[in-house]
């Protein structure tokens, strides 16, 4: 899994995390959970949106039995979907997992001028090359067949990580790049009934009905004022994961009566394990 944006973030709160690392479980909001009224995506796609405000649990970091009063969760494309409820399935979409470089093309990790393969340092994760039409079109095969496993399982959504890599190696790549391969993945979920949300980069919240994205799921938006960037484009169809306590507070403070908003320790840790944190509005 890829977790890059919350270790960039988070790294000057790490004595803060701790602090709260003990925090116990907080109640859910008991607001009910609104469906989606018209089950439609934003280009006008048959699929079903996850309900809004409601009960959300963020499990990339491993699955485990939801929390009462959770309608919504996320779990690794690896995983199975958690039984009765909304399930987005997480993907790696621009990044290689790390140590899984050989699983790849060569021609398809991204280079630098020496010929060496580019990596996002904080993880250890190989950038994989989106520059060219044909290069998006064969990462988005092997990435597509994520995408199948994932409506084969029974997740109704698709979370594909890393949008913002472009951010990040500007002297290679490109937004209008880092768009065109997100259209090419949005047309794969939407052909497989998948709903597919936009993962953070708020640089490119307002191209998301262009480029096929249906909802959003954005880390520490509330921390850092940015939710409204991705509800002008989506509406109250946006779930919120904060790391930070304060973080939590500003985003139940401005957001919580609207959006699904869930606080979970850095690593993402499965319920019973150490560092394990959730809490909500």
């Amino acid at each position: 899994m890829s977790l890059n944006r919350v270790l960039r973030r988070t790294m000057t709160v790490t004595a803060a995390l701790a602090a709260g690392a003990a925090a116990c479980l907080l109640v859910p909001s008991s607001a009910s959970a609104g469906a989606n009224a018209d089950n439609t995506g934003s280009a006008g796609n048959a699929v079903a949106l996850p309900p809004v405000h409601a009960g959300f649990d963020y499990q990339i970091g491993g699955a485990y039995t939801p929390p009462s009063g959770v309608k919504v969760v996320s779990r690794d494309h690896g995983a199975s979907p958690a039984s009765g409820l909304y399930n987005i399935c997480y993907v790696n979409a621009f990044q290689a997992q790390p140590g899984a470089e050989g699983e790849w093309d060569d021609d398809l990790l991204l280079r630098d001028g020496n010929g060496d393969v580019v990596y996002d340092g904080d993880w250890g994760e190989a950038v994989l090359d989106i520059r060219t039409a044909d290069k998006r079109q064969r990462i988005a095969a092997k990435v597509g067949a994520w995408i199948n496993s994932c409506a084969d399982k029974g997740f109704q959504a698709v979370e594909p990580d890393n949008y913002d890599t472009f951010t990040r190696f500007s002297s290679y790549l490109t937004a209008g790049q880092a768009k065109a391969y997100i259209s090419l993945l949005a047309d794969r979920a939407h052909g497989r009934g998948l709903a597919i949300a936009q993962k953070n980069t708020g640089e490119l919240a307002g191209a998301g009905k262009e480029t096929g994205l249906d909802f959003a799921v954005v880390e520490e938006c509330g921390a850092y004022d940015e939710c409204g960037d991705f509800t002008a484009e989506y509406g109250n169809h946006v779930v919120v994961v904060e790391y930070t306590a304060s973080g939590l507070r500003k985003a139940c403070a401005q957001w919580g009566s609207a959006l699904s908003i869930v606080r979970r320790d850095v690593g993402v840790s499965p319920a019973g394990s150490s560092g394990y944190v959730r809490q909500t509005c």
